[in-house]
């Protein structure tokens, strides 16, 4: 594949789970990746291994610094030679206690760090790039990666903080898919059901086990983080303007609304 050929992206979160998938495929398809990590270097530089030379650039950041956002926007964009075409928000935390029956201090940690990592930073991505696209009057792409549990909650208690947050920055990417259609800014959300990541499977265990979990799937199975990185790979090539400001659920016929 290479009808991505000439745009670049930005793929937060890339060293794991979603984000190292939707990394991986967008090389595949010929995209300029910027794969942001926090941590996990070695695992962002394991999703773009198949990049050809210069065609991946690795970008650290702590997106719970603000100073850190920015400047991640600003190198995103120094390493593509201008605006990012794709801003991929994929990364995201979801604290396993901080529910309402857990202390005061667990329940503190996992909203600030959840409203911080989950919202401020990407929205404060999606205004520097939709600020930038417009004075540049170029046209750009915002891809959110959601979850169902923002229409219809978590079986995890431990994880409000989490729901709360991905409907938070869900609203804040309708808005934009609003407001810019006409300027030719488009924005997607994809919420994806029970996906095979280890962030899944953690809160599996707060939830009965993986066992349990999968017996309540009508597939049988979760959903693959390839499933969701063909899906933004789709959304990037600019094929699907009228389908600006969806939602796109992707959980195996889990929820069917």
């Amino acid at each position: 594949m290479s009808h991505l050929a000439g745009r670049s992206v930005l793929v937060t979160g890339a060293s794991k789970g979603i984000g190292a998938a939707i990394a991986t495929a967008m090389v595949a398809a010929g995209a300029r990746v910027v794969a942001h990590y926090g941590g996990d270097r070695a695992g962002a530089e394991a999703a773009v291994a198949d990049a050809a030379e210069g065609q991946a650039v690795l970008v650290q950041a702590d997106l719970s610094d603000r100073d850190a956002v920015a400047r991640l926007w600003q190198e995103a964009c120094e390493a593509a030679g201008g605006p990012v075409d794709v801003l991929v928000n994929n990364a995201g935390i979801m604290a396993q206690a901080g529910g309402i029956e857990d202390d005061a201090a667990a329940w503190d940690t996992a909203w600030s760090r959840s409203m911080a990592i989950n919202v401020e930073a990407p929205a404060m991505l999606m205004r520097l790039a939709v600020r930038d696209w417009l004075a540049a009057e170029r046209t750009g792409a915002v891809i959110a990666i959601g979850s169902w549990v923002t229409t219809r909650g978590t079986s995890n208690p431990g994880a409000i903080a989490y729901a709360a947050s991905k409907a938070a920055i869900a609203a804040a990417t309708k808005t934009v898919a609003r407001n810019y259609a006409g300027r030719g800014i488009l924005a997607y959300v994809i919420a994806p059901g029970v996906v095979d990541t280890q962030m899944s499977v953690a809160s599996a265990d707060k939830t009965g086990g993986a066992a349990a979990v999968t017996a309540g799937l009508p597939m049988g199975e979760w959903v693959p983080p390839s499933d969701i990185a063909e899906l933004a790979v789709f959304l990037a090539g600019g094929r699907a303007r009228h389908l600006t400001g969806a939602t796109i659920d992707l959980n195996g016929a889990a929820y069917i609304r």
